[in-house]
């Protein structure tokens, strides 16, 4: 096999989610519908969130953010997925696949907004005096700022180093999107130090924001148990184990594709999990934050009332 680097200018092929050629439009159909509904249900509650004043706090703030988020993130695999299903090509350029990665690493770094939105909720029920303080303007701004620049810098960081690696001859990518771990089986050379590095930014990225989260839930859950009321503590803890089901799925598919060793990445199983944390999480986000929440159906129905 010929050791050069001879993908530049070239085409990579992506084999998709599934194999199933007689089963390619009803594939289509059903992502272009899920696809669909996710789109929908994010433009729907940046819109709310902006045109009804009862929603302009923090928290929706910061929601607002993370269903743009969310939206650009789905639209940066579904569609190339979508288009698969009925093209026999299956390609994309090196370059499209250098911006599919440097893309997908940033949104999903971004993510990281999950942990504020749950601090958030931490301040206002643990220390409701602090709240006007402690999560004024100049605040949220700061936490959306520090999501998408440290996001971005490491996204840049990988992007660069990876495609700058000696590819083989082979374009094959085992996968319905160019993401890190699915293009280091077409890489010459020993990346096993490279790892280290990936492991690293997942850790960092990824798993401090999950362990701040369950804190912050945690302690959220000890306030409400301490309440009297039984109403409450029941809202409560339904609110709170809808969000962690969510969040669980998002930083539990990711942190397993992105903390393993490539030698222990099996590609089929791989794009399964990458499911979750690419179309499923950006599916339901919007649903469990706004069908689960009486403020939200409030705007929404003052805003169809208007």
């Amino acid at each position: 096999m010929k050791t050069e680097n001879q993908t530049f200018g070239a085409e990579f092929i992506l084999l998709g989610l599934f194999q199933y050629g007689q089963m390619n439009k009803t594939l289509f159909v059903a992502i272009t519908v899920i696809f669909s509904v996710a789109l929908m249900g994010n433009i729907i509650l940046i819109h709310l969130i902006r045109l009804d004043t009862v929603l302009h706090t923090p928290m929706y703030f910061l929601l607002s953010q993370l269903s743009f988020i969310d939206m650009v993130y789905i639209s940066t695999t579904v569609p190339k997925m979508a288009t698969n299903f009925l093209s026999n090509g299956k390609t994309i350029t090196f370059f499209g696949c250098e911006i599919h990665t440097f893309l997908f690493l940033t949104l999903g770094g971004t993510e990281a907004l999950l942990g504020f939105m749950s601090y958030d909720r931490h301040v206002a029920i643990c220390h409701p005096s602090h709240y006007p303080v402690l999560m004024s303007k100049t605040i949220c701004l700061s936490m959306v700022t520090c999501a998408w620049a440290s996001s971005s810098i490491n996204a840049l960081i990988h992007t660069l180093y990876v495609f700058q690696l000696p590819f083989c001859t082979s374009r094959i990518i085992n996968h319905f999107f160019c993401e890190v771990p699915s293009l280091m089986p077409l890489v010459c050379q020993d990346t096993s130090q490279y790892e280290y590095t990936v492991l690293f930014s997942g850790l960092v990225i990824l798993l401090l924001p999950f362990m701040a989260i369950l804190a912050s839930y945690a302690q959220v859950l000890i306030v409400v148990y301490q309440m009297s009321s039984g109403k409450g503590q029941t809202k409560a803890i339904s609110t709170c184990s809808s969000h962690l089901i969510v969040v669980s799925l998002f930083y539990g598919a990711t942190l397993s594709t992105y903390t393993r060793p490539h030698s222990l990445n099996y590609p089929e199983e791989d794009k399964v999990v990458a499911v979750f944390y690419s179309i499923i999480t950006p599916l339901l986000n919007p649903f469990i934050y706004s069908l689960r929440n009486k403020e939200v159906m409030g705007a929404m129905r003052r805003v169809l009332g208007k």
